[in-house]
C-alpha cells in the first residue's frame, strides 16, 4: 500500500512539475517591419497580453512620426490589453513600446528616462533600429513573420 502510494505521489509531483514548467516558460513572436524604401527590420515580441492584441492587428501599414527626437511613433487603429503589464517602463535604444495614453506605438531610437503607460511589445534585433534614425515620416508594413 505504501509503494502505491508513493508511486502516485511521486506521479502527481513529476505532473505538476512538468506544467509548470511549460506554463512558466515564455514564448516570443517574430515581426518584421518593412519601411517604404524595402529595408527590412527584424524584431522580436514579448508574450503577455498588450503583445497578444498588438499581434491580432497584424499586418499593419503606419506612418511612423518623429516624436521629441527620441522615437517614432503611431496612432493604432484600437486600444490595448494592459492586463498584468507594469504601470511603467523605461526604454532603450530599439525598444518597442505602446504608449497606453494615447493608444499609440513608439519604437526608441534613443534611451528615454522613467514613462508611466509604457509598455514593453518588444525590440528590435541586431543593428535595425538604424533604419529608423531618419527625419521625417516613414511609411511601415509590419506583419508577423512565419
Amino acid at each position: 500500500m505504501k509503494l502505491f502510494i508513493g508511486w502516485k505521489t511521486t506521479s502527481l509531483l513529476l505532473l505538476t512539475v512538468l506544467l509548470f514548467s511549460v506554463n512558466a516558460r515564455s514564448e516570443t513572436m517574430k515581426i518584421s517591419i518593412t519601411i517604404n524604401d524595402g529595408t527590412v527590420i527584424n524584431a522580436t515580441l514579448l508574450d503577455n497580453d498588450t503583445t497578444r492584441d498588438f499581434v491580432a492587428l497584424l499586418p499593419l501599414t503606419l506612418t511612423l512620426t518623429d516624436y521629441n527626437n527620441t522615437e517614432k511613433i503611431s496612432d493604432l487603429p484600437k486600444k490595448l490589453s494592459r492586463k498584468g503589464t507594469p504601470s511603467t517602463m523605461t526604454p532603450k535604444v530599439g525598444d518597442i513600446a505602446y504608449y497606453a495614453p494615447w493608444g499609440n506605438l513608439a519604437i526608441y531610437y534613443r534611451d528615454f528616462g522613467d514613462s508611466p503607460g509604457l509598455i514593453k511589445l518588444g525590440a528590435i534585433d541586431g543593428d535595425g533600429i538604424a533604419a529608423l534614425k531618419v527625419a521625417g515620416d516613414l511609411q511601415v508594413i509590419i506583419e508577423r513573420q512565419q
